[in-house]
């Protein structure tokens, strides 16, 4: 009689396995995804308003700037030493970062202040839209006009957290305090949820408060080495200089603050930083200008529950457009499923898990690069149309409209050019008969091709085009350049880059620049000083 109850037993259980192990199964599938949704990194990007990679103290290049935070993200994460804007300008910068698609693929977004097509979503935006808390401090996407969204202003970086105020340091400096706000968006983010936030540092962005690099700074004209050859070298140009240093350390600051503030909060493990910049420094020949130091950018991630090897530095090329596609497969969002345009960039996500320092991946051999209209400045608000490559030694560069003033014709000011000491420098010298070499360099107009041998010639002084020993190596890189940007469609290789002059300047107020300035009409370019516009023609 036992034996009988107990093979009973046995036979319902025997029944029962199969569909326990179903309902098992059925809720393992259930809670999977939120546990992966948990999972899932937070996002903190800060980008810098016009700062070089020589003053980023972890490549060792300048004495005077001292960038602690950077060093330890780089110490800890990764450092790239081959990282590059496609645009060395503020807005066309972020819209590539924003999107993963080179300027020539984004239509208006590809000038400089644009009104933003209705059709490119941000990566910020579509993070928002799948799980994450986002939001920004300071400058997000801008200058230019975002569109709107049910009658309000499109948040492309987040909504803004820049209420909470701090006493600066210079008149010159945002009264923003990034920190505190970074501090009340955690606040409001659920406990379990991811985030992305966006830290645009205002700094080193013109003006400065002439002097605070020495005063407040505590540095002295001495320090300043490696100073570039295409500037003059004297005192008032090396105030500058550290004026900038000290904004660009004061930028820094902030990172580091922003960090311990997540390791207080248990936040930092799973965060991913990444620290870099938008363009080169506000100063002659670099922001806005197609040469080494303006596009090329500093670039270091930390993500110390992602990357493997952590104090790697990267030799591989990287391009802005590359963030967001590593940020939407991190997040485990595809491309389609996340409301976006297809994207040019790649995911940086294998040289996360990857242990080799160096060169990770061979095809990451080179870059594109290009500008259309930055600021206005010419004649029908045209721009300076150029494209370029980056590979190996070399920098290769194609000026479609050569006859065009590079930085803005000279009447109205060089608008291409922020205003500030060196400018002004450059100009009077050249006013008053002195040295023209650096403002041939600066503000010259510029043969159609250009090459320089960068390893040997970081600068960018010596055009190698003409030269009949480098034949071979231009017309290789011109053709592998224009085969590339045919294959994304750039209008300009089909004839139709007039369209990028067409595109309406987002801001009325200095619309049609150039007619309503040569007219009379006292119109203001607030970038700029009254003394950069010349009295007649050059």
């Amino acid at each position: 009689m036992r034996y009988k109850y107990f093979y009973k037993r046995l036979f319902w259980l025997v029944l029962l396995i199969p569909v326990l192990a179903a309902w098992q199964l059925k809720n393992k599938q259930q809670t999977t995804p939120a546990k992966q949704v948990a999972k899932r990194p937070n996002i903190l990007f800060c980008i810098a308003d016009d700062a070089s990679l020589q003053h980023m103290s972890a490549y060792g290049m300048t004495n005077y700037v001292k960038t602690p935070n950077f060093d330890r993200i780089a110490r800890e994460g990764l450092l790239f030493a081959n990282a590059y804007t496609p645009n060395p300008k503020c807005a066309p910068s972020r819209a590539m970062i924003l999107t993963g698609r080179n300027l020539w693929q984004l239509e208006e977004a590809g000038n400089h202040s644009p009104f933003w097509p209705a059709k490119f979503t941000s990566f910020v935006e579509a993070l928002g839209k799948n799980g994450y808390q986002v939001g920004f401090t300071g400058k997000g996407w801008s200058p230019g006009d975002p569109g709107q969204v049910n009658g309000k202003p499109r948040q492309l970086t987040g909504p803004a957290y820049n209420e909470i105020k701090i006493a600066a340091p210079t008149k010159a400096i945002s009264p923003v305090n990034y920190t505190a706000n970074l501090a009340a968006f955690l606040d409001k983010k659920p406990k379990d949820q991811p985030f992305c936030f966006w830290y645009g540092g205002h700094e080193p962005h013109r003006a400065y408060a002439y002097g605070t690099g020495i005063t407040l700074g505590k540095k002295k004209l001495s320090d300043v080495n490696n100073l570039p050859a295409f500037w003059p070298d004297n005192e008032t140009v090396r105030n500058d200089v550290l004026d900038y240093a000290y904004e660009v350390e004061y930028y820094d600051q902030h990172i580091g603050q922003m960090l311990e503030l997540l390791e207080k909060r248990g936040e930092l493990e799973n965060t991913i930083v990444v620290v870099t910049s938008d363009n080169g420094m506000p100063f002659p020949r670099v922001k806005g200008h197609i040469y080494e130091f303006a596009n090329h950018l500093p670039l270091a991630i930390m993500w110390k529950n992602g990357i493997k090897n952590p104090g790697r530095k990267i030799q591989d090329y990287v391009s802005f457009v590359d963030f967001a596609p590593t940020f939407l497969e991190l997040a485990g969002l595809k491309t389609n499923a996340a409301n976006m345009q297809p994207m040019q960039g790649k995911s940086l996500q294998p040289i996360f898990a990857s242990n080799k320092a160096g060169q990770v991946d061979t095809s990451r051999d080179h870059v594109l690069l290009g500008r259309e209209r930055n600021d206005v400045g010419r004649p029908h608000d045209e721009g300076y149309p150029v494209r370029g490559i980056v590979k190996g030694d070399y920098y290769y560069v194609r000026n479609y409209e050569p006859e065009r003033w590079p930085t803005g014709n000279p009447e109205t000011g060089y608008l291409d050019t922020d205003g500030g000491p060196t400018k002004t420098e450059i100009l009077k010298a050249k006013r008053n008969g002195g040295d023209t070499r650096t403002w041939d360099l600066a503000f010259g107009k510029r043969p159609a091709e250009e090459l320089y041998r960068i390893t040997k010639d970081p600068y960018c002084l010596t055009n190698l085009a003409a030269d009949k020993n480098y034949s071979q190596i231009k017309e290789s890189l011109h053709t592998q350049m224009e085969q590339e940007l045919k294959s994304q469609q750039d209008p300009r290789m089909a004839g139709k880059g007039s369209v990028f002059d067409k595109y309406l300047y987002s801001e009325p107020k200095v619309r049609n620049f150039y007619e309503r300035y040569t007219k009379g009409e006292a119109v203001k370019a607030g970038w700029v000083q009254e003394s950069d516009f010349e009295k007649k023609p050059n």
